[in-house]
Protein backbone atom coordinates (compact mmCIF):
# COMPACT_ATOMS: atom_id res chain seq x y z
CA UNK A 1 0.00 0.00 0.00
CA UNK A 2 1.42 3.37 -0.99
CA UNK A 3 1.30 6.21 1.53
CA UNK A 4 2.45 9.58 0.14
CA UNK A 5 6.00 10.41 1.16
CA UNK A 6 4.96 13.97 2.04
CA UNK A 7 2.45 12.62 4.57
CA UNK A 8 5.07 10.42 6.24
CA UNK A 9 7.45 13.40 6.48
CA UNK A 10 4.67 15.54 7.97
CA UNK A 11 3.81 12.79 10.46
CA UNK A 12 7.42 12.54 11.64
CA UNK A 13 7.68 16.34 11.81
CA UNK A 14 4.55 16.52 13.99
CA UNK A 15 5.75 13.78 16.33
CA UNK A 16 8.16 14.77 19.09
CA UNK A 17 10.04 11.54 19.70
CA UNK A 18 10.90 12.57 23.27
CA UNK A 19 7.23 13.08 24.12
CA UNK A 20 6.26 9.85 22.30
CA UNK A 21 8.80 7.69 24.14
CA UNK A 22 8.44 9.44 27.51
CA UNK A 23 4.76 8.48 27.52
CA UNK A 24 5.78 4.80 27.49
CA UNK A 25 9.31 4.87 28.95
CA UNK A 26 9.96 7.70 31.46
CA UNK A 27 12.98 9.69 30.27
CA UNK A 28 15.49 11.80 32.20
CA UNK A 29 17.43 14.75 30.81
CA UNK A 30 21.06 13.87 30.19
CA UNK A 31 22.92 16.80 28.64
CA UNK A 32 21.23 17.74 25.40
CA UNK A 33 19.69 14.26 25.11
CA UNK A 34 17.39 12.12 27.24
CA UNK A 35 18.07 8.70 28.72
CA UNK A 36 16.36 5.68 30.28
CA UNK A 37 16.84 1.98 30.81
CA UNK A 38 16.24 0.34 27.46
CA UNK A 39 12.72 -1.02 26.93
CA UNK A 40 14.05 -3.64 24.50
CA UNK A 41 16.46 -5.53 26.74
CA UNK A 42 17.12 -5.99 30.45
CA UNK A 43 19.65 -3.63 32.03
CA UNK A 44 20.35 -1.99 35.40
CA UNK A 45 21.90 1.29 34.24
CA UNK A 46 20.51 3.48 31.42
CA UNK A 47 22.08 3.00 27.99
CA UNK A 48 19.03 4.10 25.98
CA UNK A 49 19.29 7.67 24.65
CA UNK A 50 16.82 9.85 22.76
CA UNK A 51 17.91 12.87 20.75
CA UNK A 52 15.40 15.68 20.40
CA UNK A 53 17.55 17.39 17.78
CA UNK A 54 17.81 14.34 15.55
CA UNK A 55 14.41 12.88 16.53
CA UNK A 56 16.20 9.58 16.90
CA UNK A 57 16.70 6.97 19.65
CA UNK A 58 19.60 4.60 20.21
CA UNK A 59 20.54 1.97 22.78
CA UNK A 60 24.25 1.51 23.44
CA UNK A 61 23.50 -1.85 25.04
CA UNK A 62 21.51 -3.79 22.44
CA UNK A 63 21.92 -1.56 19.39
CA UNK A 64 18.22 -0.76 18.94
CA UNK A 65 17.81 2.52 17.10
CA UNK A 66 15.48 4.42 14.80
CA UNK A 67 12.94 7.22 14.46
CA UNK A 68 9.42 7.61 15.87
CA UNK A 69 7.98 5.08 13.42
CA UNK A 70 10.66 2.52 14.31
CA UNK A 71 9.93 2.97 18.02
CA UNK A 72 6.19 2.41 17.59
CA UNK A 73 6.87 -0.66 15.42
CA UNK A 74 9.32 -2.14 17.93
CA UNK A 75 7.69 -1.15 21.22
CA UNK A 76 4.08 -1.72 20.18
CA UNK A 77 4.94 -4.72 17.99
CA UNK A 78 3.26 -3.24 14.92
CA UNK A 79 3.84 -3.54 11.20
CA UNK A 80 4.88 -0.39 9.33
CA UNK A 81 1.39 0.52 8.06
CA UNK A 82 -0.15 -0.08 11.49
CA UNK A 83 2.53 2.14 13.07
CA UNK A 84 1.65 4.90 10.60
CA UNK A 85 -2.03 4.51 11.50
CA UNK A 86 -1.17 4.60 15.21
CA UNK A 87 0.87 7.80 14.96
CA UNK A 88 -1.66 9.42 12.65
CA UNK A 89 -4.44 8.59 15.09
CA UNK A 90 -2.51 10.33 17.90
CA UNK A 91 -2.51 13.50 15.80
CA UNK A 92 -6.08 13.13 14.58
CA UNK A 93 -4.93 12.64 11.00
CA UNK A 94 -6.48 10.41 8.34
CA UNK A 95 -3.86 8.38 6.49
CA UNK A 96 -4.07 9.03 2.74
CA UNK A 97 -3.35 6.22 0.29
CA UNK A 98 -2.04 6.79 -3.20
CA UNK A 99 -3.84 5.27 -6.13
CA UNK A 100 -1.88 2.68 -8.05
CA UNK A 101 0.30 -0.25 -7.13
CA UNK A 102 -0.19 -1.51 -3.62
CA UNK A 103 -3.33 0.46 -2.82
CA UNK A 104 -5.72 -1.45 -0.64
CA UNK A 105 -8.52 -2.55 -2.98
CA UNK A 106 -11.11 -2.79 -0.24
CA UNK A 107 -10.32 0.58 1.32
CA UNK A 108 -13.52 2.17 -0.02
CA UNK A 109 -15.52 -0.86 1.07
CA UNK A 110 -14.03 -0.73 4.57
CA UNK A 111 -14.89 2.94 4.86
CA UNK A 112 -18.51 2.17 3.94
CA UNK A 113 -18.64 -0.74 6.39
CA UNK A 114 -17.41 1.43 9.26
CA UNK A 115 -20.10 3.98 8.45
CA UNK A 116 -22.83 1.35 8.29
CA UNK A 117 -21.72 -0.21 11.57
CA UNK A 118 -21.78 3.18 13.28
CA UNK A 119 -25.28 3.78 11.91
CA UNK A 120 -26.33 0.35 13.21
CA UNK A 121 -24.97 1.19 16.65
CA UNK A 122 -26.91 4.46 16.76
CA UNK A 123 -30.04 2.62 15.58
CA UNK A 124 -29.77 0.05 18.40
CA UNK A 125 -29.19 2.80 20.97
CA UNK A 126 -32.27 4.63 19.68
CA UNK A 127 -34.37 1.47 19.90
CA UNK A 128 -33.40 1.10 23.56
CA UNK A 129 -35.37 4.30 24.17
CA UNK A 130 -38.03 4.16 21.44
CA UNK A 131 -39.03 0.55 20.65
CA UNK A 132 -42.43 -0.67 21.78
CA UNK A 133 -40.67 -3.44 23.75
CA UNK A 134 -38.28 -1.02 25.45
CA UNK A 135 -39.76 -1.57 28.92
CA UNK A 136 -38.61 -5.19 29.10
CA UNK A 137 -35.11 -4.02 28.18
CA UNK A 138 -35.18 -1.26 30.78
CA UNK A 139 -36.37 -3.78 33.37
CA UNK A 140 -33.56 -6.14 32.41
CA UNK A 141 -30.93 -3.40 32.74
CA UNK A 142 -32.31 -2.41 36.13
CA UNK A 143 -32.30 -6.04 37.23
CA UNK A 144 -28.62 -6.27 36.22
CA UNK A 145 -27.95 -3.02 38.08
CA UNK A 146 -26.57 -1.16 35.04
CA UNK A 147 -26.74 2.62 35.32
CA UNK A 148 -27.53 5.03 32.50
CA UNK A 149 -23.93 6.25 32.59
CA UNK A 150 -22.52 2.76 32.03
CA UNK A 151 -25.06 2.01 29.30
CA UNK A 152 -24.11 5.24 27.55
CA UNK A 153 -20.35 4.74 28.03
CA UNK A 154 -20.44 1.33 26.34
CA UNK A 155 -23.04 2.37 23.73
CA UNK A 156 -25.36 -0.48 24.74
CA UNK A 157 -28.50 -0.77 22.59
CA UNK A 158 -31.40 -3.05 21.73
CA UNK A 159 -32.13 -5.08 18.58
CA UNK A 160 -35.94 -5.37 18.30
CA UNK A 161 -37.69 -8.71 17.94
CA UNK A 162 -38.11 -8.22 14.20
CA UNK A 163 -36.78 -10.03 11.14
CA UNK A 164 -35.93 -6.78 9.37
CA UNK A 165 -35.70 -4.02 11.95
CA UNK A 166 -32.26 -2.91 10.75
CA UNK A 167 -32.61 -4.14 7.18
CA UNK A 168 -35.79 -2.14 6.57
CA UNK A 169 -33.88 1.10 7.07
CA UNK A 170 -32.04 0.37 3.81
CA UNK A 171 -34.98 -1.08 1.86
CA UNK A 172 -34.41 1.23 -1.11
CA UNK A 173 -30.61 0.98 -1.05
CA UNK A 174 -29.45 -2.32 -2.52
CA UNK A 175 -25.79 -1.40 -2.20
CA UNK A 176 -26.17 -0.75 1.54
CA UNK A 177 -28.02 -4.05 1.97
CA UNK A 178 -25.19 -5.88 0.24
CA UNK A 179 -22.68 -4.24 2.55
CA UNK A 180 -24.76 -5.08 5.61
CA UNK A 181 -24.47 -8.70 4.47
CA UNK A 182 -20.68 -8.28 4.13
CA UNK A 183 -20.56 -6.71 7.60
CA UNK A 184 -22.39 -9.71 9.07
CA UNK A 185 -25.42 -7.70 10.16
CA UNK A 186 -27.87 -9.57 7.93
CA UNK A 187 -28.06 -13.18 6.81
CA UNK A 188 -29.09 -14.44 3.38
CA UNK A 189 -31.30 -17.51 2.99
CA UNK A 190 -30.79 -20.01 0.20
CA UNK A 191 -33.67 -18.40 -1.70
CA UNK A 192 -31.89 -15.03 -1.55
CA UNK A 193 -34.14 -13.43 1.07
CA UNK A 194 -32.36 -11.60 3.87
CA UNK A 195 -33.07 -11.00 7.54
CA UNK A 196 -31.41 -9.37 10.56
CA UNK A 197 -28.78 -11.45 12.35
CA UNK A 198 -29.49 -9.85 15.74
CA UNK A 199 -33.09 -9.96 17.01
CA UNK A 200 -34.50 -9.37 20.49
CA UNK A 201 -31.05 -8.94 22.00
CA UNK A 202 -29.19 -6.49 24.17
CA UNK A 203 -26.50 -5.11 21.82
CA UNK A 204 -22.88 -4.38 22.72
CA UNK A 205 -20.89 -2.55 20.02
CA UNK A 206 -17.33 -3.81 19.65
CA UNK A 207 -14.93 -0.99 18.79
CA UNK A 208 -11.39 -1.02 17.46
CA UNK A 209 -8.66 1.02 19.10
CA UNK A 210 -9.65 4.06 17.04
CA UNK A 211 -13.21 3.86 18.35
CA UNK A 212 -14.82 2.61 15.13
CA UNK A 213 -17.62 0.08 15.51
CA UNK A 214 -16.42 -3.10 13.82
CA UNK A 215 -18.80 -5.76 15.21
CA UNK A 216 -21.48 -6.48 17.79
CA UNK A 217 -22.17 -8.89 20.58
CA UNK A 218 -25.79 -9.64 21.40
CA UNK A 219 -27.18 -11.13 24.61
CA UNK A 220 -30.59 -12.76 24.49
CA UNK A 221 -33.08 -11.22 26.93
CA UNK A 222 -35.13 -14.36 27.54
CA UNK A 223 -34.35 -18.05 27.50
CA UNK A 224 -33.50 -18.23 23.80
CA UNK A 225 -30.34 -19.68 22.34
CA UNK A 226 -27.58 -19.00 21.83
CA UNK A 227 -27.28 -16.93 24.98
CA UNK A 228 -24.54 -14.81 23.40
CA UNK A 229 -24.16 -14.13 19.68
CA UNK A 230 -21.18 -12.39 18.09
CA UNK A 231 -20.69 -10.91 14.64
CA UNK A 232 -18.93 -13.25 12.23
CA UNK A 233 -15.50 -12.55 10.75
CA UNK A 234 -15.71 -9.70 8.21
CA UNK A 235 -13.28 -7.49 6.26
CA UNK A 236 -13.12 -5.13 9.29
CA UNK A 237 -13.53 -7.62 12.16
CA UNK A 238 -11.12 -10.40 13.03
CA UNK A 239 -12.12 -11.76 16.43
CA UNK A 240 -8.68 -12.94 17.49
CA UNK A 241 -7.22 -9.45 16.94
CA UNK A 242 -9.70 -7.44 19.00
CA UNK A 243 -10.62 -6.92 22.64
CA UNK A 244 -14.04 -5.79 23.79
CA UNK A 245 -13.88 -2.76 26.06
CA UNK A 246 -10.29 -1.67 25.32
CA UNK A 247 -11.37 1.52 23.57
CA UNK A 248 -13.77 2.36 26.43
CA UNK A 249 -11.03 1.63 28.98
CA UNK A 250 -8.66 4.03 27.20
CA UNK A 251 -11.33 6.72 27.27
CA UNK A 252 -11.38 6.42 31.07
CA UNK A 253 -7.65 5.97 31.67
CA UNK A 254 -4.92 7.57 29.58
CA UNK A 255 -2.35 5.50 31.47
CA UNK A 256 -3.41 2.21 32.98
CA UNK A 257 -1.19 0.16 35.28
CA UNK A 258 -2.96 -3.17 34.81
CA UNK A 259 -5.68 -4.69 32.67
CA UNK A 260 -7.95 -7.56 33.66
CA UNK A 261 -8.93 -9.83 30.77
CA UNK A 262 -12.18 -11.78 31.08
CA UNK A 263 -14.34 -13.82 28.72
CA UNK A 264 -17.56 -11.91 28.06
CA UNK A 265 -18.74 -8.38 27.41
CA UNK A 266 -21.32 -8.55 30.22
CA UNK A 267 -18.44 -9.28 32.59
CA UNK A 268 -16.67 -6.11 31.40
CA UNK A 269 -19.79 -3.97 31.77
CA UNK A 270 -20.72 -5.36 35.20
CA UNK A 271 -17.19 -4.82 36.51
CA UNK A 272 -17.23 -1.24 35.22
CA UNK A 273 -20.56 -0.69 36.99
CA UNK A 274 -18.86 -1.66 40.26
CA UNK A 275 -15.85 0.59 39.61
CA UNK A 276 -13.50 -2.07 38.24
CA UNK A 277 -13.22 -0.17 34.97
CA UNK A 278 -10.00 -1.68 33.63
CA UNK A 279 -11.34 -4.97 32.25
CA UNK A 280 -11.54 -6.15 28.65
CA UNK A 281 -12.96 -9.31 27.09
CA UNK A 282 -11.44 -11.77 24.64
CA UNK A 283 -14.84 -12.28 22.98
CA UNK A 284 -15.04 -15.91 24.05
CA UNK A 285 -11.87 -16.97 22.21
CA UNK A 286 -8.72 -18.44 23.69
CA UNK A 287 -6.46 -15.46 24.32
CA UNK A 288 -4.42 -15.02 21.14
CA UNK A 289 -0.90 -13.67 20.65
CA UNK A 290 -2.39 -10.62 18.92
CA UNK A 291 -4.67 -9.92 21.88
CA UNK A 292 -1.83 -10.32 24.38
CA UNK A 293 0.38 -8.00 22.36
CA UNK A 294 -2.43 -5.46 22.31
CA UNK A 295 -2.78 -5.75 26.08
CA UNK A 296 0.95 -5.45 26.75
CA UNK A 297 1.14 -2.35 24.57
CA UNK A 298 -1.33 -0.68 26.92
CA UNK A 299 -0.28 -1.96 30.36
CA UNK A 300 2.75 -3.70 31.83
CA UNK A 301 0.60 -5.98 34.00
CA UNK A 302 -2.09 -8.23 32.57
CA UNK A 303 -4.27 -10.35 34.85
CA UNK A 304 -6.03 -13.22 33.08
CA UNK A 305 -9.27 -14.18 34.85
CA UNK A 306 -10.65 -17.71 34.41
CA UNK A 307 -13.10 -20.12 35.96
CA UNK A 308 -11.46 -22.40 38.48
CA UNK A 309 -12.51 -25.62 36.72
CA UNK A 310 -10.35 -27.75 34.43
CA UNK A 311 -11.47 -25.86 31.32
CA UNK A 312 -10.39 -22.60 32.97
CA UNK A 313 -7.00 -24.03 33.97
CA UNK A 314 -6.48 -25.34 30.43
CA UNK A 315 -7.33 -21.93 28.95
CA UNK A 316 -4.89 -20.28 31.36
CA UNK A 317 -2.14 -22.70 30.37
CA UNK A 318 -2.69 -21.91 26.68
CA UNK A 319 -2.46 -18.20 27.51
CA UNK A 320 0.82 -18.80 29.37
CA UNK A 321 2.33 -20.65 26.41
CA UNK A 322 1.24 -17.85 24.11
CA UNK A 323 2.60 -15.12 26.39
CA UNK A 324 6.11 -16.48 27.08
CA UNK A 325 7.78 -15.34 23.81
CA UNK A 326 5.98 -11.98 23.88
CA UNK A 327 7.03 -10.63 27.27
CA UNK A 328 9.42 -7.67 27.35
CA UNK A 329 11.37 -6.48 30.41
CA UNK A 330 8.89 -5.14 32.95
CA UNK A 331 5.87 -7.00 31.56
CA UNK A 332 3.87 -9.15 33.97
CA UNK A 333 1.24 -11.80 33.35
CA UNK A 334 -0.81 -13.06 36.30
CA UNK A 335 -3.55 -15.66 36.58
CA UNK A 336 -6.72 -15.34 38.62
CA UNK A 337 -9.15 -18.22 39.14
CA UNK A 338 -12.74 -17.81 40.36
CA UNK A 339 -14.71 -20.42 42.31
CA UNK A 340 -16.57 -22.94 40.16
CA UNK A 341 -19.90 -21.65 38.93
CA UNK A 342 -18.85 -18.01 39.28
CA UNK A 343 -17.91 -15.51 36.60
CA UNK A 344 -16.64 -11.93 37.10
CA UNK A 345 -20.18 -10.57 36.70
CA UNK A 346 -21.67 -12.76 39.43
CA UNK A 347 -18.60 -12.56 41.66
CA UNK A 348 -18.34 -8.78 41.81
CA UNK A 349 -22.07 -8.55 42.61
CA UNK A 350 -21.65 -11.08 45.40
CA UNK A 351 -18.53 -9.71 47.12
CA UNK A 352 -18.24 -6.10 45.91
CA UNK A 353 -15.40 -4.05 44.46
CA UNK A 354 -12.97 -4.11 47.39
CA UNK A 355 -13.02 -7.87 47.84
CA UNK A 356 -12.93 -8.46 44.09
CA UNK A 357 -9.87 -6.24 43.68
CA UNK A 358 -8.26 -8.11 46.57
CA UNK A 359 -8.64 -11.27 44.45
CA UNK A 360 -6.97 -9.48 41.55
CA UNK A 361 -4.06 -8.41 43.77
CA UNK A 362 -3.57 -11.99 44.99
CA UNK A 363 -3.52 -13.41 41.44
CA UNK A 364 -0.84 -16.05 40.82
CA UNK A 365 2.28 -14.84 39.05
CA UNK A 366 3.52 -16.56 35.91
CA UNK A 367 6.35 -18.51 37.56
CA UNK A 368 4.15 -19.91 40.32
CA UNK A 369 1.40 -20.89 37.90
CA UNK A 370 3.87 -22.53 35.54
CA UNK A 371 5.61 -24.66 38.17
CA UNK A 372 2.45 -25.45 40.16
CA UNK A 373 0.82 -26.73 36.99
CA UNK A 374 3.84 -28.82 36.04
CA UNK A 375 4.06 -30.20 39.59
CA UNK A 376 0.41 -31.25 39.49
CA UNK A 377 0.96 -32.93 36.15
CA UNK A 378 4.26 -34.72 36.79
CA UNK A 379 4.36 -35.07 40.59
CA UNK A 380 7.71 -36.55 41.60
CA UNK A 381 8.79 -37.22 38.00
CA UNK A 382 11.47 -34.52 38.02
CA UNK A 383 12.90 -35.65 34.69
CA UNK A 384 9.75 -34.90 32.71
CA UNK A 385 9.03 -31.79 34.77
CA UNK A 386 12.48 -30.40 33.93
CA UNK A 387 12.15 -31.34 30.26
CA UNK A 388 8.80 -29.57 29.89
CA UNK A 389 9.92 -26.55 31.91
CA UNK A 390 13.08 -26.05 29.90
CA UNK A 391 11.14 -26.28 26.61
CA UNK A 392 8.95 -23.43 27.86
CA UNK A 393 11.76 -21.35 29.35
CA UNK A 394 13.64 -21.49 26.05
CA UNK A 395 10.81 -19.51 24.46
CA UNK A 396 11.33 -16.55 26.80
CA UNK A 397 13.01 -13.53 25.21
CA UNK A 398 13.33 -11.47 28.42
CA UNK A 399 16.61 -12.56 30.02
CA UNK A 400 15.57 -11.43 33.52
CA UNK A 401 12.41 -13.55 33.42
CA UNK A 402 14.30 -16.41 31.82
CA UNK A 403 16.91 -16.42 34.61
CA UNK A 404 14.17 -16.18 37.26
CA UNK A 405 12.44 -19.24 35.82
CA UNK A 406 15.72 -21.14 35.65
CA UNK A 407 16.43 -20.30 39.31
CA UNK A 408 12.96 -21.57 40.22
CA UNK A 409 13.51 -24.77 38.27
CA UNK A 410 16.94 -25.31 39.83
CA UNK A 411 15.42 -24.96 43.30
CA UNK A 412 12.70 -27.50 42.51
CA UNK A 413 15.31 -29.92 41.17
CA UNK A 414 17.43 -29.55 44.33
CA UNK A 415 20.27 -27.70 42.61
CA UNK A 416 22.19 -24.76 44.07
CA UNK A 417 21.49 -22.18 41.38
CA UNK A 418 20.27 -21.47 37.91
CA UNK A 419 23.88 -21.17 36.75
CA UNK A 420 24.53 -24.76 37.87
CA UNK A 421 21.44 -25.85 35.94
CA UNK A 422 22.60 -24.01 32.82
CA UNK A 423 25.97 -25.71 32.94
CA UNK A 424 24.47 -29.14 33.47
CA UNK A 425 22.01 -28.92 30.57
CA UNK A 426 24.07 -26.64 28.32
CA UNK A 427 21.40 -23.95 28.39
CA UNK A 428 22.26 -20.71 26.59
CA UNK A 429 20.57 -17.59 27.89
CA UNK A 430 19.23 -15.52 25.04
CA UNK A 431 21.34 -12.57 24.01
CA UNK A 432 20.68 -9.86 21.50
CA UNK A 433 21.80 -10.64 17.98
CA UNK A 434 22.11 -6.94 17.18
CA UNK A 435 25.63 -5.48 17.00
CA UNK A 436 26.66 -3.46 20.05
CA UNK A 437 26.97 0.19 19.24
CA UNK A 438 29.94 0.50 21.58
CA UNK A 439 31.77 -1.95 19.38
CA UNK A 440 30.67 -0.14 16.25
CA UNK A 441 31.75 3.08 14.59
CA UNK A 442 33.85 5.54 16.56
CA UNK A 443 36.26 8.31 15.68
CA UNK A 444 36.18 10.37 12.50
CA UNK A 445 36.56 7.55 9.96
CA UNK A 446 37.16 8.30 6.28
CA UNK A 447 36.15 11.70 4.87
CA UNK A 448 33.44 9.99 2.80
CA UNK A 449 31.97 8.25 5.83
CA UNK A 450 32.21 11.48 7.80
CA UNK A 451 30.39 13.40 5.06
CA UNK A 452 27.56 10.86 5.02
CA UNK A 453 27.32 10.89 8.83
CA UNK A 454 27.31 14.67 9.14
CA UNK A 455 24.69 15.01 6.42
CA UNK A 456 22.52 12.26 7.88
CA UNK A 457 22.73 13.55 11.44
CA UNK A 458 22.30 17.21 10.46
CA UNK A 459 20.52 17.29 7.07
CA UNK A 460 20.30 21.08 6.96
CA UNK A 461 23.98 21.23 5.90
CA UNK A 462 22.89 19.86 2.53
CA UNK A 463 20.01 22.31 1.98
CA UNK A 464 20.67 24.64 -0.95
CA UNK A 465 24.13 23.15 -1.56
CA UNK A 466 25.39 23.42 -5.14
CA UNK A 467 25.47 20.25 -7.22
CA UNK A 468 28.78 18.35 -6.91
CA UNK A 469 29.29 16.94 -10.43
CA UNK A 470 32.74 15.53 -9.64
CA UNK A 471 31.29 13.05 -7.16
CA UNK A 472 29.64 11.06 -9.95
CA UNK A 473 33.06 10.24 -11.38
CA UNK A 474 34.76 9.08 -8.19
CA UNK A 475 35.36 5.34 -8.01
CA UNK A 476 34.81 4.80 -4.30
CA UNK A 477 32.38 2.55 -2.42
CA UNK A 478 29.66 4.63 -0.78
CA UNK A 479 29.89 7.69 -2.99
CA UNK A 480 26.57 6.87 -4.68
CA UNK A 481 24.89 6.92 -1.28
CA UNK A 482 26.31 10.38 -0.54
CA UNK A 483 25.08 11.64 -3.91
CA UNK A 484 21.58 10.33 -3.16
CA UNK A 485 21.58 12.00 0.27
CA UNK A 486 22.71 15.28 -1.28
CA UNK A 487 19.99 15.09 -3.94
CA UNK A 488 17.32 14.58 -1.24
CA UNK A 489 18.50 17.28 1.16
CA UNK A 490 19.37 19.92 -1.46
CA UNK A 491 15.78 20.95 -2.09
CA UNK A 492 13.99 20.24 1.22
CA UNK A 493 14.69 20.79 4.89
CA UNK A 494 14.39 17.48 6.71
CA UNK A 495 15.22 16.11 10.14
CA UNK A 496 17.45 13.06 10.56
CA UNK A 497 14.33 11.00 11.27
CA UNK A 498 12.65 12.15 8.05
CA UNK A 499 15.79 11.56 5.99
CA UNK A 500 16.15 8.04 7.35
CA UNK A 501 12.52 7.32 6.53
CA UNK A 502 13.30 7.96 2.84
CA UNK A 503 15.35 4.75 2.86
CA UNK A 504 12.95 2.38 4.65
CA UNK A 505 12.78 -0.98 2.85
CA UNK A 506 15.86 -0.04 0.79
CA UNK A 507 19.19 -1.90 1.04
CA UNK A 508 20.95 1.16 2.47
CA UNK A 509 18.56 1.50 5.44
CA UNK A 510 20.48 -0.72 7.84
CA UNK A 511 23.79 0.98 7.10
CA UNK A 512 22.30 4.45 7.48
CA UNK A 513 20.69 3.57 10.83
CA UNK A 514 24.13 2.61 12.14
CA UNK A 515 25.74 5.76 10.77
CA UNK A 516 22.95 7.86 12.28
CA UNK A 517 24.16 6.93 15.77
CA UNK A 518 27.91 7.04 14.99
CA UNK A 519 29.92 9.17 17.42
CA UNK A 520 31.89 11.16 14.85
CA UNK A 521 33.38 13.50 17.50
CA UNK A 522 32.67 16.69 15.55
CA UNK A 523 31.36 19.53 17.71
CA UNK A 524 27.99 20.96 16.71
CA UNK A 525 29.54 24.36 15.93
CA UNK A 526 31.97 22.74 13.47
CA UNK A 527 29.59 20.44 11.58
CA UNK A 528 29.15 22.66 8.50
CA UNK A 529 32.86 23.42 8.30
CA UNK A 530 33.86 19.76 8.60
CA UNK A 531 31.21 18.72 6.08
CA UNK A 532 32.58 21.18 3.51
CA UNK A 533 36.11 19.96 4.22
CA UNK A 534 34.97 16.40 3.46
CA UNK A 535 33.43 17.54 0.17
CA UNK A 536 36.64 19.36 -0.75
CA UNK A 537 38.62 16.22 0.00
CA UNK A 538 36.27 14.19 -2.22
CA UNK A 539 36.58 16.70 -5.06
CA UNK A 540 40.35 16.53 -4.71
CA UNK A 541 40.09 12.74 -4.93
CA UNK A 542 38.39 13.16 -8.28
CA UNK A 543 41.17 15.50 -9.43
CA UNK A 544 43.87 13.03 -8.38
CA UNK A 545 41.94 10.14 -9.89
CA UNK A 546 41.41 11.92 -13.20
CA UNK A 547 45.06 13.04 -13.28
CA UNK A 548 46.21 9.43 -12.82
CA UNK A 549 43.91 8.24 -15.60
CA UNK A 550 45.15 10.85 -18.08
CA UNK A 551 48.82 10.59 -17.18
CA UNK A 552 48.83 6.86 -17.81
CA UNK A 553 47.44 7.25 -21.31
CA UNK A 554 49.93 7.07 -24.18
CA UNK A 555 48.08 9.48 -26.42
CA UNK A 556 45.60 12.25 -25.64
CA UNK A 557 42.91 14.07 -27.51
CA UNK A 558 43.11 17.83 -27.72
CA UNK A 559 40.53 18.20 -24.94
CA UNK A 560 42.35 15.70 -22.73
CA UNK A 561 45.63 17.61 -23.15
CA UNK A 562 43.93 20.82 -22.01
CA UNK A 563 42.33 19.02 -19.07
CA UNK A 564 45.62 17.37 -18.06
CA UNK A 565 47.37 20.73 -18.11
CA UNK A 566 44.70 22.25 -15.83
CA UNK A 567 44.86 19.29 -13.47
CA UNK A 568 48.66 19.57 -13.15
CA UNK A 569 48.29 23.26 -12.34
CA UNK A 570 45.60 22.61 -9.72
CA UNK A 571 47.61 19.85 -8.05
CA UNK A 572 50.77 21.98 -7.94
CA UNK A 573 48.93 24.92 -6.39
CA UNK A 574 47.30 22.64 -3.83
CA UNK A 575 50.64 21.12 -2.84
CA UNK A 576 52.31 24.52 -2.62
CA UNK A 577 49.67 25.77 -0.18
CA UNK A 578 50.15 22.87 2.24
Amino acid sequence: MAIPRDFINELIARTDIVELIDHKVPLKKAGKNYSACCPFHSEKSPSFTVSQDKQFYHCFGCGAHGNAIDFVMEYDRLEFLDAIDELAGQHGLEVPREQGTGTRRDEGLSRDLYQLMEEASLYFQHQLKADTDKQKVVDYLEMRGLSDDVVKHFGIGFAPDSWDGLLSRYRSNQDAQDKLLTAGMVIAKDNGRRYDRFRDRLMFPIRDRRGRVIAFGGRVLGDGTPKYLNSPETPIFHKGNELYGLYELKQKHRDVDKILIVEGYMDVVALAQFGVDYAVASLGTSTTAEQLQLLLRNAHQVVCCYDGDNAGKDAAWRALETALPLLKPGDQIKFMFLPQGEDPDSMVRKIGKTAFEALIESAQNLADFLFDTLAQKYGTDKGNLAKQAIALIEKVQDTVLQNLLLENLAHKLGMNSGEDLKKKIGFNTKVSTQPLAKKGLKGRGTPLRLAIALLLQDPKVGFGLAVQPALKHIKMAGVDLLITLLDITRTQQLSSAQLLEEFRNKPEHGTLKKIAQWEHQVADANVLQEFKKSLIWLNNQYIEQRYQELSLKQTHTKEEKVQLSKLISIIKNARNTK
